[in-house]
């Protein structure tokens, strides 16, 4: 693909990240197909301009992160789940009666308190996931930054990364999304090759002076 269109599927992926936001306003599956549809455009566009530039790191890092951050959030769901499934085993309570389940979670404490460390667990597993994905989408970013020239994205790399690490108290989330607006603007503002290679035009000759002749007065 050219480099125009590895731009334009750049972009436009990172614009699907951004406005994924929205569709929790409508469910959460619309949410989470905007953010995986435009996450696949975005490593496409990025495959692009790792061939383009001949760096492979452009590529690699992004893919290394993206498979980083699902199977983390896969592993913390799978936690969740088989939680669920041994509080639901292991204590027998009416759950449509909030008396008995207070009375029963307070003689089952040492259940409670084991389940309470393993998800927590599991939420430490996300949060170092997340991390080690932004650290290896700065590495992407601020490769591609220095190919193209453009310093958004090396930006975008170093809030994404900060984003990551405030997840724990969760305005992290909203900085993250601010880096992947700052990753739209960038792959919107790379130039194309003729706009990068166009050697600026060469001054017009100058018309030589007028021959004068000597002996005319």
């Amino acid at each position: 693909m050219s480099l125009e269109s590895n731009r334009v599927l750049g972009g436009v992926g990172a614009v699907l990240m951004v406005i994924s936001i929205l569709g929790l306003f409508i469910s959460f599956p619309v949410t989470l197909l905007l953010l995986i549809v435009g996450a696949i455009l975005v490593l496409i566009a990025l495959k692009g301009f790792a061939d383009h530039y001949q760096d492979g790191g452009i590529f690699n890092n992004a893919l290394y992160g993206f498979i980083t951050v699902i199977v983390g959030i896969v592993a913390t769901i799978a936690v969740f789940v088989m939680l669920l499934l041994h509080m639901l085993t292991e204590i027998s309570i009416n759950w449509t009666n909030p008396v008995e389940i207070q009375q029963n979670l307070m003689s089952n404490m040492n259940v409670v308190w084991r389940i309470a460390g393993t998800a927590i667990g599991a939420l430490i597993v996300f949060y170092i996931s997340a991390v080690v994905s932004a650290i290896l989408f700065r590495k992407a970013l601020d490769a591609l930054s220095a190919r193209s020239g453009e310093k958004i994205f090396g930006t975008a790399g170093l809030v994404w990364l900060i984003g990551a690490v405030l997840t724990v108290i969760l305005i992290g989330l909203l900085i993250i999304w601010i880096s992947w607006i700052l990753m739209a603007v960038g792959f919107f503002s790379i130039k194309t090759v003729q706009a990068q290679t166009q050697p600026a035009a060469p001054p017009l000759p100058q018309p030589p002076p007028p021959h004068r002749d000597p002996n005319f007065l």
